[in-house]
Order: structure tokens, then sequence, then C-alpha cells
């Protein structure tokens, strides 16, 4: 039987020749930069930057024009889905030879290293991310740099579900008293959300997602929905998603509340990259630099409500630390080899 390629086996073969040289030869990481009057300069002679981004669209948009009131004369313009399908667009345009992207924010690192070895990604390092981000937070070619901290929590609706009887595991969601209950997104659109199944696959086992399909759960595309829906009361308990919009709801007073389960809580760390073929690569060179400043990053912390790597940012102290959260292990090359299986196998079991 001839064996379908799929898109990551097409990506993974355009890069095939320089796999060997990328096995033994690592370039070395670029010059750490700061802002310069001269970078925001030709940025505003560009004029925009354009950002492609998994981020939630609100915040995403805030971001933007907080970076235009600080360097006025520089547009951004933000293209917003899920990190799939925007990983899924990049490929579509660059097999079409159109290059729109400057910047791209992600929430799946496997993307990076295919973009990597595709040698389609720019070397560029901030001069604060030398200084105080842990050298796991960036590529050590300086290709790509961790912008957010992502969890996958269980969270549930207060006015449906009392503390006592909430959830504690993934194991708990199994009682047949949640079978209809619940809502859970899916790996082929979010990238959050392909770590945290990944990793629930991982840990726990396929029979698992198997049992879980069994008991009726709501099927819906972004992290980000899985939190509306229990925040509106449409599902009692969501299995996964956005962690980061379950604080922002309950702090804004709707009923949802957050569990950190037994067996660990998915994670996924966002990366963001500035493309080698980028039309404005200055403008994109200075955002990417602001994006990575303390300013932006305790805007990550404060309004997005999620963690950040730079260790000059404040969390609240009504927000758990991440060290103190027991967490699942993110492995993206993992990810990396086994997406389209995960996708393939999840589809068949969930019937979406």
């Amino acid at each position: 039987m001839t064996k379908q390629l799929t898109k990551r086996d097409v990506l993974k073969g355009a890069g095939v020749l320089g796999l060997s040289a990328f096995a033994v030869r690592v370039a070395a990481a670029p010059a750490a930069e700061a802002v310069t009057p001269a970078l925001i300069e030709a940025a505003k002679k560009e004029g925009k930057v354009v950002f492609y981004t998994a981020m939630d669209l609100q915040f995403a948009e805030r971001l933007g024009k907080t970076f235009e009131a600080k360097f006025p004369g520089i547009a951004v313009r933000v293209e917003r889905s899920g990190a799939e399908r925007v990983f899924t667009r990049i490929d579509q345009e660059y097999s079409s030879k159109i290059h729109t992207v400057d910047v791209v924010n992600t929430a799946d690192q496997a993307h990076c290293i295919i973009w990597k070895r595709n040698g389609w990604l720019a070397p560029y390092l901030p001069e604060e991310v030398v200084k105080y981000y842990d050298k796991s937070y960036y590529d050590p070619e300086g290709l790509h740099v961790t912008t957010r901290i992502l969890i996958s929590p269980i969270a549930y609706n207060t006015n449906l579900v009392k503390k006592e009887d909430a959830p504690k595991s993934f194991k708990d969601l199994l009682d047949p008293k949640w079978k209809g209950k619940m809502v859970k997104a899916h790996p082929a659109y979010s990238g959050t959300i392909m770590n945290a199944t990944f990793e629930i696959a991982r840990d726990l086992g396929w029979d698992y997602l198997e049992k879980l399909a069994a008991q009726n759960v709501m099927q819906v595309q972004s992290a980000t929905d899985t939190p509306k829906r229990i925040s509106l009361g449409e599902r009692a308990v969501m299995v996964d998603g956005a962690g980061y919009l379950v604080i922002r709801y309950k702090e804004a007073g709707q009923p949802v509340e957050i569990v950190y389960p037994e067996e660990g809580t998915p994670l996924a760390t966002g990366p963001s990259a500035v493309f080698k073929a980028a039309p404005n690569p200055n403008a994109a060179r200075l955002f990417q630099n602001w994006m990575h400043s303390r300013e932006a990053q305790q805007m990550i912390v404060d309004s997005a409500r999620q963690y950040s790597p730079h260790s000059q940012t404040v969390e609240k102290s009504s927000v758990r630390k991440l060290a103190d959260i027991k967490l699942m292990k993110e492995d993206p090359e993992g990810v990396h080899a086994q997406a389209d299986a995960v996708k393939k196998r999840y589809a068949e079991i969930f019937k979406v």
C-alpha cells in the first residue's frame, strides 16, 4: 500500500538535504541586540509589521496597540488563528512563494523545529532575552524565543459543580456522573491542545482517551473555546484549555475554578520568531525585541494572565506560581514526530 504523505512529511522532506549538516553543525548565536535609534528609524520607514499569532485576539490586539503607541508610525497587523492553523497557513504561503508574515507566535514548539530546519527563520536575539531568560527558553542559534508559558488544566463551572464534588484528576473525569457534561478542544486546531493531548496520551495512555470519548465529550476547536463553554454554563467541566482565560474569567466574577490535576497539568511553551523573508525585517526585529522586554512580558502576566519566561516579571499573589504546579513534561520533538498520528487517532476515537 502506498503511504499517504502528510503535511509534516512534506516539510520534513523539504529540509532533508540540510538535516545532516544540521546534525553536525550548530551556528553560533548572534550577538544580543538592544533597541537602537537606527533600528527604530529603519522600522518606521517600513511602516508596519505583520504578526501571525495563536494568542487570543483580544490580547494580541492590545499588545499591538501598545507597540504602536510606543513606536508611532509603525502599524501592527494582527493575524490570529489557532496555532495549527497558523502553521498550515505559513506552509501554504511559502509553498506558493508568498512571504507575508514578519513575526510569528505559536503555541507549539514543534513548529519552530520545522521552520528552523527549512531555513525559514532569521537569527535575532533581543538583549533582554540574553540577560533575563534561562537558556532553555531560547534557541541556541537565536532563531526563536519563548514568549509565553501556557498550561492546560481542568476547570469547572462553580454554579453547576460544588467544590467538594469537583474532579481532582484526569482519572476522575471517567466517573459516569460527568457523562455529557464535559468539553474538550481539538488538537488539529490548537497548539496548546496538541501538546496537552500528546502529553495525556503519553502519560495516561490512549486507552484513557478511549474511555474519555465514551463520556460524550463536547468537541470544540480552540483552547480558548473550552473556558467560554463552562463560563456560559454550556458544560460543567473542561478537560483541557487555556488556563489563563479561566483565571481572567474568575477575576471578572464569572463562576469558574481551575483544577490542577493530580497526574500533572499539561504544558506548552509559545515561541516567537522572525522570518528570514520578512517583508518588513526591521519592524519585525523591533517588534520581536519589544515583545520580549520586561514591559511587554509584564503585560503577558498582568493582562493575558499567562506565565512569562522573563525573570524580572512579577506575578500576582492570587495566581499559583508555575513552580508550585505539578506539570507534565513538554516534548517538542515528540510532538513533531507524532503530530499527524495524534490528530488521526484522536479523530477516530472522538469521531470528529
